[in-house]
Protein backbone atom coordinates (compact mmCIF):
# COMPACT_ATOMS: atom_id res chain seq x y z
CA UNK A 1 0.00 0.00 0.00
CA UNK A 2 1.40 3.38 -0.80
CA UNK A 3 1.90 5.80 2.02
CA UNK A 4 -0.58 8.64 2.56
CA UNK A 5 1.09 11.91 2.39
CA UNK A 6 -0.53 14.79 3.80
CA UNK A 7 -0.15 17.63 0.87
CA UNK A 8 -2.69 20.25 2.18
CA UNK A 9 -1.54 23.97 3.13
CA UNK A 10 -3.51 25.67 5.74
CA UNK A 11 -3.82 29.52 5.55
CA UNK A 12 -3.60 29.68 9.50
CA UNK A 13 0.28 28.19 9.58
CA UNK A 14 0.85 31.93 7.49
CA UNK A 15 -0.94 33.98 10.48
CA UNK A 16 1.96 34.99 12.28
CA UNK A 17 4.31 36.48 9.61
CA UNK A 18 1.22 37.49 7.34
CA UNK A 19 -0.71 39.37 10.28
CA UNK A 20 2.62 41.87 10.39
CA UNK A 21 3.30 41.88 6.63
CA UNK A 22 -0.25 43.00 5.62
CA UNK A 23 -0.58 45.68 8.67
CA UNK A 24 3.39 47.07 8.21
CA UNK A 25 2.92 47.73 4.41
CA UNK A 26 -0.19 49.08 4.29
CA UNK A 27 0.67 51.14 7.23
CA UNK A 28 3.88 52.39 5.27
CA UNK A 29 2.03 53.20 2.02
CA UNK A 30 -0.65 54.95 3.38
CA UNK A 31 0.63 56.99 5.74
CA UNK A 32 3.80 58.05 3.69
CA UNK A 33 1.91 59.07 1.19
CA UNK A 34 -1.04 60.96 3.09
CA UNK A 35 2.13 62.69 4.38
CA UNK A 36 3.50 63.40 1.33
CA UNK A 37 0.14 64.61 -0.19
CA UNK A 38 -0.73 66.80 2.89
CA UNK A 39 2.87 68.35 3.22
CA UNK A 40 2.51 68.98 -0.97
CA UNK A 41 -1.20 70.66 -0.60
CA UNK A 42 0.14 72.93 1.89
CA UNK A 43 2.71 74.42 -0.95
CA UNK A 44 5.86 73.04 0.00
CA UNK A 45 8.39 72.70 -2.65
CA UNK A 46 10.05 68.96 -3.35
CA UNK A 47 12.76 69.13 -0.79
CA UNK A 48 10.74 69.82 2.04
CA UNK A 49 8.39 66.89 0.84
CA UNK A 50 10.92 64.24 0.49
CA UNK A 51 12.19 65.39 3.94
CA UNK A 52 8.72 64.79 5.47
CA UNK A 53 8.33 61.58 3.92
CA UNK A 54 11.92 59.98 4.78
CA UNK A 55 11.08 61.64 8.47
CA UNK A 56 7.66 59.63 8.30
CA UNK A 57 9.26 56.11 6.58
CA UNK A 58 11.99 55.81 9.44
CA UNK A 59 9.19 57.25 12.09
CA UNK A 60 7.07 54.81 11.45
CA UNK A 61 9.13 51.90 10.80
CA UNK A 62 10.80 52.63 14.45
CA UNK A 63 6.97 53.25 15.76
CA UNK A 64 5.95 49.71 13.79
CA UNK A 65 8.74 47.48 15.29
CA UNK A 66 7.78 48.83 19.16
CA UNK A 67 4.34 48.49 18.78
CA UNK A 68 4.33 44.99 17.29
CA UNK A 69 7.23 43.54 19.68
CA UNK A 70 5.10 45.25 22.90
CA UNK A 71 1.71 43.78 21.42
CA UNK A 72 3.36 40.47 21.20
CA UNK A 73 5.19 40.39 23.87
CA UNK A 74 2.15 41.07 26.04
CA UNK A 75 0.73 37.90 24.60
CA UNK A 76 3.52 35.71 25.19
CA UNK A 77 3.70 36.66 28.53
CA UNK A 78 0.11 35.57 29.00
CA UNK A 79 0.76 32.47 27.05
CA UNK A 80 3.54 31.73 28.82
CA UNK A 81 1.59 32.66 32.83
CA UNK A 82 -1.54 30.27 31.23
CA UNK A 83 0.97 27.28 30.70
CA UNK A 84 3.10 27.62 33.91
CA UNK A 85 -0.43 27.38 35.34
CA UNK A 86 -1.74 24.64 33.87
CA UNK A 87 1.61 23.09 34.98
CA UNK A 88 1.27 23.44 38.57
CA UNK A 89 -2.10 22.34 37.81
CA UNK A 90 -1.08 19.03 36.37
CA UNK A 91 1.51 18.62 38.99
CA UNK A 92 -0.46 18.99 41.86
CA UNK A 93 -4.13 17.73 40.33
CA UNK A 94 -3.46 15.29 37.73
CA UNK A 95 -6.91 13.60 38.22
CA UNK A 96 -8.73 16.59 37.90
CA UNK A 97 -6.71 17.45 34.93
CA UNK A 98 -7.38 14.16 33.45
CA UNK A 99 -11.13 14.77 33.82
CA UNK A 100 -11.06 18.21 32.49
CA UNK A 101 -9.46 16.86 29.10
CA UNK A 102 -11.96 13.93 29.23
CA UNK A 103 -14.92 16.80 29.05
CA UNK A 104 -13.26 18.77 26.78
CA UNK A 105 -13.22 15.89 23.99
CA UNK A 106 -16.88 14.81 25.02
CA UNK A 107 -18.24 18.47 24.52
CA UNK A 108 -16.76 17.59 20.56
CA UNK A 109 -18.71 14.57 20.26
CA UNK A 110 -17.03 11.69 21.84
CA UNK A 111 -18.60 9.42 23.99
CA UNK A 112 -17.58 9.11 27.44
CA UNK A 113 -15.55 5.86 27.10
CA UNK A 114 -13.80 6.94 24.03
CA UNK A 115 -13.02 10.69 25.31
CA UNK A 116 -11.67 9.11 28.56
CA UNK A 117 -9.01 6.61 26.78
CA UNK A 118 -8.39 9.52 24.30
CA UNK A 119 -7.09 12.14 27.20
CA UNK A 120 -5.40 9.26 28.97
CA UNK A 121 -3.48 8.53 25.96
CA UNK A 122 -2.28 11.90 25.17
CA UNK A 123 -1.57 12.73 28.61
CA UNK A 124 0.93 9.75 28.71
CA UNK A 125 2.60 11.49 25.72
CA UNK A 126 2.09 14.74 26.55
CA UNK A 127 0.37 15.90 29.43
CA UNK A 128 1.06 19.77 29.09
CA UNK A 129 0.98 20.20 25.56
CA UNK A 130 -2.63 17.93 25.11
CA UNK A 131 -3.74 20.87 27.51
CA UNK A 132 -2.19 23.67 25.90
CA UNK A 133 -3.62 22.87 22.96
CA UNK A 134 -7.03 21.45 23.61
CA UNK A 135 -8.08 23.88 26.83
CA UNK A 136 -5.72 26.89 26.42
CA UNK A 137 -6.00 26.89 22.58
CA UNK A 138 -2.18 27.42 22.24
CA UNK A 139 0.09 25.56 19.41
CA UNK A 140 3.00 26.01 17.81
CA UNK A 141 1.30 27.11 14.79
CA UNK A 142 0.15 30.65 16.15
CA UNK A 143 2.29 31.26 19.22
CA UNK A 144 3.66 34.47 19.28
CA UNK A 145 6.74 35.21 18.09
CA UNK A 146 7.45 39.08 19.34
CA UNK A 147 11.15 39.75 17.29
CA UNK A 148 10.04 37.76 14.56
CA UNK A 149 6.49 40.43 13.95
CA UNK A 150 8.62 43.47 14.74
CA UNK A 151 11.11 42.93 11.97
CA UNK A 152 8.02 42.08 10.05
CA UNK A 153 6.20 45.10 10.52
CA UNK A 154 9.43 47.00 10.15
CA UNK A 155 10.47 45.85 6.39
CA UNK A 156 7.45 45.87 5.35
CA UNK A 157 6.27 49.44 6.56
CA UNK A 158 9.50 50.54 5.15
CA UNK A 159 8.75 48.48 1.58
CA UNK A 160 5.17 50.07 1.69
CA UNK A 161 6.88 53.64 2.20
CA UNK A 162 9.39 53.69 -0.15
CA UNK A 163 6.74 53.30 -3.02
CA UNK A 164 5.60 57.38 -2.75
CA UNK A 165 8.91 58.41 -2.29
CA UNK A 166 10.13 57.44 -5.43
CA UNK A 167 7.54 58.91 -7.18
CA UNK A 168 8.74 62.31 -5.31
CA UNK A 169 11.87 61.80 -6.71
CA UNK A 170 10.84 60.92 -10.42
CA UNK A 171 8.15 63.50 -10.81
CA UNK A 172 7.77 67.55 -10.42
CA UNK A 173 7.05 69.76 -8.06
CA UNK A 174 3.61 70.06 -9.77
CA UNK A 175 2.41 66.42 -10.14
CA UNK A 176 3.82 65.45 -6.80
CA UNK A 177 0.54 65.12 -4.96
CA UNK A 178 -1.61 63.71 -7.81
CA UNK A 179 0.73 61.02 -9.12
CA UNK A 180 1.47 60.16 -5.61
CA UNK A 181 -1.98 59.86 -4.46
CA UNK A 182 -2.63 57.52 -8.14
CA UNK A 183 0.33 55.70 -7.24
CA UNK A 184 -0.67 55.26 -3.88
CA UNK A 185 -4.46 53.71 -4.64
CA UNK A 186 -2.72 51.30 -7.38
CA UNK A 187 -0.42 50.07 -4.94
CA UNK A 188 -3.05 49.27 -2.13
CA UNK A 189 -5.52 47.94 -4.51
CA UNK A 190 -2.56 45.29 -5.35
CA UNK A 191 -1.49 44.83 -1.94
CA UNK A 192 -4.93 44.19 -0.66
CA UNK A 193 -5.37 41.85 -3.64
CA UNK A 194 -2.14 39.80 -2.56
CA UNK A 195 -3.08 39.84 1.12
CA UNK A 196 -6.19 38.47 0.75
CA UNK A 197 -4.69 35.95 -1.86
CA UNK A 198 -2.53 34.96 0.34
CA UNK A 199 -4.98 34.50 3.55
CA UNK A 200 -7.50 32.61 1.42
CA UNK A 201 -10.11 35.24 1.62
CA UNK A 202 -11.42 36.92 -1.57
CA UNK A 203 -9.13 39.14 -4.01
CA UNK A 204 -11.74 41.80 -4.83
CA UNK A 205 -13.05 42.28 -1.56
CA UNK A 206 -9.54 42.64 0.42
CA UNK A 207 -8.85 44.76 -2.45
CA UNK A 208 -11.62 47.15 -2.12
CA UNK A 209 -11.54 47.32 1.64
CA UNK A 210 -7.50 48.55 1.62
CA UNK A 211 -7.95 50.89 -1.06
CA UNK A 212 -11.27 52.42 0.68
CA UNK A 213 -9.59 53.55 3.74
CA UNK A 214 -5.90 54.44 2.05
CA UNK A 215 -7.92 56.86 0.10
CA UNK A 216 -10.09 58.03 2.76
CA UNK A 217 -6.86 58.84 4.72
CA UNK A 218 -5.04 60.66 1.97
CA UNK A 219 -7.79 62.69 1.40
CA UNK A 220 -8.04 63.99 4.88
CA UNK A 221 -4.11 64.61 5.04
CA UNK A 222 -4.69 66.56 1.57
CA UNK A 223 -7.79 68.72 3.28
CA UNK A 224 -5.22 69.75 6.17
CA UNK A 225 -2.70 70.80 3.94
CA UNK A 226 -4.51 72.26 2.06
CA UNK A 227 -6.64 74.60 4.39
CA UNK A 228 -3.35 75.45 7.05
CA UNK A 229 -1.61 76.15 3.48
CA UNK A 230 -4.02 78.52 3.11
CA UNK A 231 -4.06 80.06 6.01
CA UNK A 232 -0.40 79.95 6.45
CA UNK A 233 -0.02 81.81 2.80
Amino acid sequence: MSRLSHSEIHMVHRIGWLRAAVLGANDGLVSTASLVVGVAAAGSGKPEVMIAGLAGLVAGAMSMAAGEYVSVSSQTDAEQADLARESRELEETPEAELEELTRIYVERGLDRDLAEKVAVQLTERDALGSHARDELGISETVTARPIQAALVSALTFAAGAVLPLIVVLLVSEAQIAPLVAGSMILGLAVLGGLGASAGGAGVVRGATRVTLWGALAMAATAGVGSLFGVAVG
